[in-house]
């Protein structure tokens, strides 16, 4: 129990020392990380629609 109790402690004490995004900043980050992940999407449907094209044009 000892080291589970010093380990939450350590853990306390490194969390006071992280840097915490501002609002502005936190708003920017996710607002790249949604396009990123937008574009993601976007590209792999397209790969997935020509290639599932292709795959039927083949077969016919």
């Amino acid at each position: 129990m000892q080291r589970l109790t010093g380990f939450f402690s350590g853990v306390g004490r490194e969390m006071k020392k992280v840097s915490w995004p501002k609002g502005k900043e936190l708003t920017r980050y996710t607002v790249v990380v949604v396009a990123t992940v937008l574009f993601a999407v976007a590209f792999f449907a397209a790969v997935d629609y020509g290639i599932s094209s292709l795959i039927r044009a083949i077969l016919e």
